[in-house]
């Protein structure tokens, strides 16, 4: 008797597969890969060779896979849900059949979504016409990986163009599930329809090889609001809602059915963080133009209006192959040349630690507080252009992927290039604390006075946390501020009276906005 023992797991092909044995044991091709994950539950897919019934194990550990989903069903294209999870938990699992392990190990794991609204740090990857499948997309992949090595991705973006030339299944194999077969197992990828994959692809009837290859929300199913098509959705996750719109084949009017959705969608959300993403840009003067061409045109006049007044915060998309971006802007909706002073709402670098993050003064989502933009298409190739376009702060002609880290009402947004090196860094700040009027106050000589300073600010960002509070000032009036109870306590040295001094206090919230006031302090002399 011959015993043949055959390890078999999913692994990225670089080929065509050299069939072990007798062509009844499958092979996985591609995957496993993971779709519309939410608090509760997540989509598992994959592919094999030859035609086979679907099981999914998973389980707390690596070693302790004690649930499993079957599916009876024969086919090569594969799609289990797992439904009752718990939330913000990571989970391992391996995809089999009813007979073999096809995937499994360590690596093989995923962490579901946490509550809606938490405010938890979310680490989000993004990358715009990244389908080139050659050593441009690998370098900027690995910088990311190697920058990234120790922080989990909760999620990441495709701003599309995924898969050169036409978006045809091989091109898809080699360009996202070879290039990324890491990624795919452990995130939940969200990707936007790009031109190039619209050849192979009609967003109308939702057919072709990108539709085929995704599971992407028609009805809600990870928070937002149905679209009723994967062309375009919305989802949520912890504090941020997310809008993936479609750019290339479907109606951008103003009274078009995406329009109305999106109108509908953004007053429906009560998160803290909106994201728009597409593939044509709004602005750019890469390897494409903003001011001539259609798409790009149609979607800065119809839609950017409707996302500034539900209060949006970032707006990625990728097409022209540079990175861009603005500053932080609001009304900006026609030709280049229109562009006014007060369209541009900060004007400074939108770094901490140079002219200061980007404000925005509502936690909550406010109409036209202001925007940032970025052209992020530099995944795969670099092609050009004038990089002038003047709602841009920075615009550069390198490869390189988008990394968006958010905690609470803190966004770090850095671009990377293919050699991690960052080459441009921003915060953006939501609701930072408020001062209001400090009264000018007085005591008496050899006598105390007590002030809570807690009376005087309010934090619309984040009313649980505790904010820090200093003060400064003061020569001959002693203070003492309890870092705690922010009750300051003033006093003076013996014999002195009859003078007055300034204090300047500064608050400053967990996500590092700060406000300052002024006041002045009296001391009387004893009649």
């Amino acid at each position: 008797m011959l015993i043949a023992l055959i390890l078999i797991s999913c692994l990225p092909s670089q080929g065509k597969f050299t069939r072990i044995g007798d062509g009844s044991t499958p092979i996985c091709e591609r995957g496993p890969y993971l779709q519309i994950g939410n608090p509760h539950s997540i989509i598992i897919r994959w592919r094999t060779d030859i035609d086979t019934n679907s099981r999914v194990r998973y389980g707390m550990g690596s070693n302790s896979l004690d649930q499993s989903v079957d599916s009876l069903s024969i086919t090569t294209e594969h799609e289990v849900t797992l439904t009752g999870l718990f939330p913000n938990t990571k989970y391992h699992y391996s995809v089999e059949t009813m007979n073999e392990v096809l995937s499994s190990g360590h690596d093989n794991y995923f962490v579901t979504a946490p509550p809606t609204g938490t405010k938890k740090k979310t680490r989000i990857w993004i990358l715009g016409d990244s389908g080139t499948a050659n050593d441009n997309a690998a370098s900027v992949r690995d910088a990311y990986y190697n920058l990234s090595e120790d922080i989990h991705t909760d999620l990441w973006v495709m701003l599309g163009d995924n898969a050169y030339s036409n978006g045809t299944d091989a091109e898809y194999q080699s360009a996202v599930f070879n290039m990324f077969p890491n990624m795919l197992k452990k995130s939940v990828l969200w990707p936007a329809f790009g031109n190039h994959d619209g050849h192979s692809a009609n967003s109308n009837n939702q057919t072709g090889i990108f539709y085929d290859i995704f599971t992407l929300p028609t009805n809600a199913e990870a928070g937002g609001s149905a679209s009723g098509t994967e062309a375009y959705y919305s989802f949520d996750y912890a504090n941020i809602h997310f809008i993936c719109l479609n750019s290339h084949d479907v109606d951008r009017s103003a009274t078009g059915e995406m329009c109305s959705w999106l109108q509908d969608d953004l007053s429906a959300t009560t998160q803290e963080w909106v994201i728009a993403y597409w593939h044509h840009p709004a602005y750019t003067k890469g390897s494409h133009d903003s001011d001539t061409e259609r798409k790009l045109i149609e979607m800065r006049e119809n839609i950017l209006p409707i996302l500034e007044e539900g209060g949006t915060d970032l707006v990625f998309y990728g097409h022209s192959h540079a990175y861009e971006r603005s500053y932080l802007i609001d009304g900006h909706y026609g030709n280049s040349s229109h562009l006014l002073d007060e369209m541009i709402l900060d004007s400074g670098d939108g770094r901490h630690d140079g002219s200061g993050a980007y404000i925005k003064p509502s936690s909550h989502l406010s109409p036209h507080e202001g925007t940032v933009y970025f052209t992020a298409g530099s995944s795969g190739k670099v092609s050009g252009g004038s990089l002038d376009h003047p709602v841009m702060y920075i615009s550069q002609n390198k490869l390189g992927s988008v990394i968006l880290d958010i905690e609470g009402y803190r966004a770090d947004i850095t671009f990377i290039d293919d050699n991690e090196d960052s080459l441009d860094y921003l915060t953006l700040i939501k609701g930072p604390p408020k001062w209001s009027h400090i009264p000018d106050t007085s005591f008496y000589e050899n006598s105390n006075l007590n002030m809570n300073l807690n009376d005087f600010v309010y934090d619309d960002g984040d009313l649980d946390s505790t904010l820090s509070i200093s003060i400064e000032g003061g020569d001959q009036i002693i203070n003492y501020l309890d870092a705690l109870s922010h009750i300051v306590s003033f006093s003076t040295v013996p014999d002195t009276s009859g003078f007055t001094e300034s204090f300047i206090v500064t608050a400053t919230d967990p996500w590092g906005a700060t406000d300052v006031a002024t006041f002045s302090v009296s001391v009387f002399r004893k009649h």
